[in-house]
Parts: structure tokens; C-alpha cells; sequence
């Protein structure tokens, strides 16, 4: 089984914690006929190939259906993912979206405090987002995830205490959590000397954290991974085939690929993306195989990312040995070739995964 996911790169504004590529939105022709050329060139890949998901993400796809219809003329998966934003989504969309065959909404939340969501920079009220996710079941899908992210400048317990209680109370069926990082080349990564004071203590982002994970296992909401949480039968298919080394290759500028063990990924620019394309080449920019035991390392530090942790029959003995000792440490436990992260690991999975990267 394979896994499909197409970059759209276009927003209406790119918000100031974001790190992934993304321009202003445009004449979607060039970019459509070129990921049209990327599709028929990589279709040999992939030919009789099981699809298992299709994730369309960006950027923000919705902006584009008639890019998702293309290539839903082409493909099918049993789980079919658009991104959107909580100001796009209509009925008028959701009910074109069911009918191209999508299954799965991930909508741009982020935050239900109206005043946090201008420091963010959405263009989205809190009432915004939970109309949202009621259009979108009220038109005939079911399965719709959010994003939500917490340690923000001025967050307080409150104020994340509100978010996670409104959200709670969402007909949702996932949900993703993430903390605020400071990505290069972001506007907010310029800004980090004036941000800093603002943020919530490390103390307060753990309270944040334990509290939301609480008020969402109440209210049915399992967490299954790091950051994301679900309903019973309804985990990420998509995103587990990352942390479980699935293969997958990705179309659309900046888009990662993972196939037949190597890595890599599509220029992070439009127009030279365009070009390529018209010449009749990859526009791939980045590839790497790592060395097998490097590749396993790898593999397992994305793979203790799942609450269920990773079976790893056969490894060598120096793996072994390492895993040993971070078990010694209280990171994580090991027996009978599966290992899982304790509470402590989770708190602290960086500082596990740079252990165990090679």
C-alpha cells in the first residue's frame, strides 16, 4: 500500500509562524498543467499500486478545486484529506469536495480566543471556525480533524483552557495539538527577541498540555501520538504511514517523498518547479539514502512517536544495547523486540530522538 500527497502552495496570506512554502494566491493554470505533467511521469511508480490515502495539503488546497477534481479524476484512496481554512469553508465547497470523492477536512483552527488568533495572524474569528466544522458535517462529512496550537505569546491557562473546552465540544473525529516553535525565515522567528517574554513558562506549557489531554480523553478523544488525537477507529491513515515508514510520493513544489527507501523532495519554488516540468525533468532538488543502520535508527525514532510504540524483531545488538540504555534511563521501555516511550519519553521525545538518530 502507497500513500499519495499533493502540495498546493497558494493562501491568501501567509500567516507568521509558518515555515512551509507558500505563495499568494494566483492563476492556478501554470501550476495545475505542470502538476498534470508530474503526475503522468510518475504514474509508471505507482501503476497497480494500492492507494490507501490521499492527502491534498498546502498552502491551502480548497483555494484550488478544480486542482483537486484533476486529480481525483486519477486516483482514489479510502481516505481522502483536503486542508482548508476555517474562512473558505461554504457549503457550496464542503458539498463540492463530497462529491469529488473526499472524506477527511483537516481545518486550520489554531485557536478559538479571538484575540490570540490576530497574534497569530488568521484572518478567522473563533465563531468562524466552529461554523466551520458544522458546515462541513452538515454537508456530508464526518471524519474532520483540527489544528490547534498551544505555549503561544500571550496564552494563558485561561484562554487555553477556553480553546480546549469549545473545541471539545466540536463534532470532531481528530485532532492535531502543537506547540509554538520558532522556524526560520518566518516572521516570527524575527521577531523572537520581542515574543519571548510574552510566552507561557515551561511550567504553564506542560499544565497546557496535561489539561488538553484530559478534557479530550473525557470527551472521547484518544491520543494515539505525540500530537494528535482521535476517535475510536478514526487515527490519521495518512499521517500514521509517516511515523510507520510507509511509502508515499509527493507532487507540487517543496513536497517530500519517501520511495523504495530513499528520500526526497520537489524544489521549493513555483516557477523553477514549472520549468522543470516543461523541460521533462523531476523537479527534484533533494535525495538521500541513508545507510541501512542510519535508516533503521531513523525509522525508530519516528516510530516511538505512536503511543503504541514500534515491534522491532531482528535488530542488531548494538541497537539493541541502545535501546537498553535509554530503558535504564526511564525514556522508554524495552521487551520482547518492542519498545514504547514511557510518560517521561513523551515529555521529552526530542531529547530520546536525538539519542537515538545516528
Amino acid at each position: 500500500m502507497i500513500a499519495l500527497y499533493f502540495h498546493f502552495p497558494f493562501c491568501t496570506r501567509k500567516c507568521p509562524y509558518c515555515h512551509f512554502y507558500v505563495i499568494p494566491n494566483r492563476n492556478h493554470t501554470p501550476f495545475l498543467k505542470a502538476l498534470k505533467k508530474e503526475w503522468d511521469m510518475r504514474f509508471p511508480q505507482i501503476e497497480g499500486k494500492e492507494m490507501i490515502s490521499v492527502y491534498f495539503g498546502g498552502g491551502t488546497p480548497s483555494l484550488c478545486p478544480e486542482g483537486i477534481e484533476m486529480i481525483l479524476k486519477e486516483v482514489r484512496g479510502s481516505e481522502i484529506t483536503v486542508e482548508t481554512n476555517p474562512e473558505e469553508v461554504t457549503p457550496e465547497l464542503i458539498k463540492r469536495l463530497v462529491d469529488l470523492g473526499v472524506n477527511r477536512l483537516s481545518i486550520g483552527v489554531q485557536s478559538l480566543n479571538n484575540i490570540l488568533l490576530k497574534h497569530l495572524g488568521r484572518t478567522h474569528t473563533a465563531q468562524k471556525a466552529i461554523d466551520a466544522v458544522y458546515i462541513a458535517k452538515e454537508e456530508g462529512i464526518d471524519n474532520i480533524t483540527i489544528d490547534l496550537m498551544y505555549e503561544l505569546p500571550y496564552q494563558t491557562g485561561a484562554t487555553w483552557k477556553e480553546t480546549v473546552d469549545k473545541a471539545s465540544s466540536l463534532p470532531i473525529t481528530h485532532l492535531s495539538l502543537y506547540n509554538l516553535t520558532f522556524e526560520p525565515h518566518t516572521m516570527f522567528m524575527k521577531k523572537e527577541k520581542e515574543l519571548r517574554p510574552h510566552l507561557p513558562s515551561d511550567e504553564e506549557g506542560t499544565k497546557m498540555l496535561n489539561y488538553a489531554c484530559q478534557k479530550f480523553e473525557e470527551v472521547g478523544l484518544k491520543r494515539y501520538e505525540i500530537s494528535a488525537f482521535a476517535r475510536e477507529g478514526k487515527q490519521a491513515i495518512h499521517n500514521t504511514g509517516y511515523w510507520t515508514g510507509r511509502s508515499f510520493i509527493g507532487y507540487g513544489p517543496s513536497a517530500f517523498s519517501f520511495w523504495e527507501g530513499k528520500r526526497f523532495r520537489n524544489i521549493c519554488h513555483l516557477n523553477k518547479y514549472i520549468n522543470h516540468l516543461e523541460k521533462g525533468t523531476f523537479p527534484v532538488d533533494f535525495e538521500e539514502k541513508l545507510p541501512p543502520i542510519h535508516s533503521l535508527h531513523e525509522q525508530i525514532a519516528i516510530g516511538l512517536r505512536l503511543f503504541a510504540g514500534i515491534s522491532l524483531p531482528n535488530i542488531p545488538p548494538s541497537t539493541s544495547a541502545l535501546l537498553e540504555s535509554l530503558q535504564k534511563e526511564g525514556w522508554l521501555t524495552y521487551a520482547n523486540g518492542h519498545a514504547k516511550l514511557t510518560e517521561q519519553g513523551f515529555l521529552f521525545y526530542d531529547t530520546v530522538a536525538e539519542k537515538i538518530i545516528i
